[in-house]
């Protein structure tokens, strides 16, 4: 595979050129950019998949959630409805997607929205739910249309962009340079025992402009795992067999962290719908064992597996160090911006 990701560089090049042209005539004006007076705040990344983007917006969530009114705003990845949709009491993971559903699912007090076209939707969400104070944009570091407020870049310790090529031959949508638009830039999924020799030394890497931070944060597990009507402590696992299921981009630490040694674990692609034969192939593998899953997976499969059996393992970001930098950072932009400050 990588040998063949090798012979691809020219269609890299190219790629890299057409990126390039596109994101220069958003720059000089050609292409139109919008901006908003409402607050803004990017989340994403420059390769595909897998930095931790979503615990990194719950973390901003619980940031601001308690001083601002907020929504935030995704593509809707993999939904069945189309255009834009506010979600609301009646709203399903088919209508939202699963990141989507589970910032629904999981937080009381903010709003939910999904929309391919970024500019549209954060014009309805401002029309339809005027209080909004803060817009959260998930995965739209790429979408130049809109001109946020600001950008916070995901890359991770394993496959720092700074190491990656372009697509096909590496895994970045867009040139490194492209990592010029942050204001901060977070590295994800660190050994939670990453000395501040080793982050300088990833800083002196990352070639920070002027004004940009950096920020190193690792995988936070629960100690517990939740079912509908049920909750195990991680601990007591070891002493019984269970099936483990993923379907994220980056299993591997999700399997590490619960893999026992007479435990089965189930590979599915990032954001798979499971079919009637998947749950049936799931159920039985598993027999009378429980079947622990991620938090993401969870949404998509707690309607199809019954709520005896299946459990989640939810994950959060946490920081290694200057975590109140970074707190103070987001809160000083928002409360600078917001109409009330």
């Amino acid at each position: 595979m990588q040998t063949l990701r090798k012979l691809l560089f020219p269609f890299t090049i190219l790629y890299t050129f057409i990126t390039s042209i596109r994101n220069g005539l958003y720059f000089i004006g050609i292409l139109k950019r919008t901006s908003f007076t409402t607050p803004t705040i990017v989340v994403g990344n420059l390769s595909v998949g897998g930095t931790g983007k979503t615990p990194m917006v719950e973390y901003l969530i619980r940031l601001l959630k308690d001083q601002y009114t907020l929504t935030t705003l995704s593509r809707g990845y993999k939904r069945k409805s189309k255009g834009f949709i506010l979600a609301n009491a009646q709203s399903n993971m088919e209508d939202l997607g699963d990141e989507p559903y589970q910032y629904h699912y999981k937080f009381d007090n903010i709003g939910v929205a999904v929309d391919s076209n970024r500019v549209n939707g954060i014009h309805t969400i401002l029309s339809e739910k005027k209080e909004t104070e803060v817009v959260l944009l998930d995965d739209a570091f790429q979408h130049l249309a809109v001109k946020a407020g600001f950008y916070i870049l995901l890359t991770t310790y394993d496959e720092p962009y700074y190491k990656d090529f372009v697509l096909p031959t590496g895994n970045l949508r867009e040139s490194r340079s492209g990592a010029k638009r942050a204001n901060i830039i977070i590295i994800t999924k660190c050994p939670k025992s990453l000395t501040k020799e080793n982050q300088q030394d990833i800083r002196e890497k990352l070639n920070l402009k002027t004004g940009q931070l950096s920020f190193f944060t690792y995988i936070e597990f629960s100690k517990l795992v939740y079912s509908k009507c049920d909750e195990i402590q991680v601990d007591l696992l070891n002493h019984e067999e269970y099936i483990l299921v993923a379907g994220i981009a980056k299993p591997q630490s999700f399997f590490d962290h619960l893999n026992g040694h007479l435990t089965r674990c189930l590979t599915f692609p990032d954001h798979h719908n499971f079919t009637t034969s998947d749950i049936e192939n799931i159920l039985t593998l598993a027999e009378k064992k429980k079947i622990i899953t991620t938090e993401k997976d969870y949404v998509r499969l707690k309607d199809l597996i019954p709520s005896d059996k299946l459990y989640y393992l939810p994950i959060q970001t946490s920081f290694i160090n200057d975590n109140e930098l970074f707190d103070k950072t987001i809160l000083n932009y928002v409360g600078t911006s917001t109409r009330d400050s």
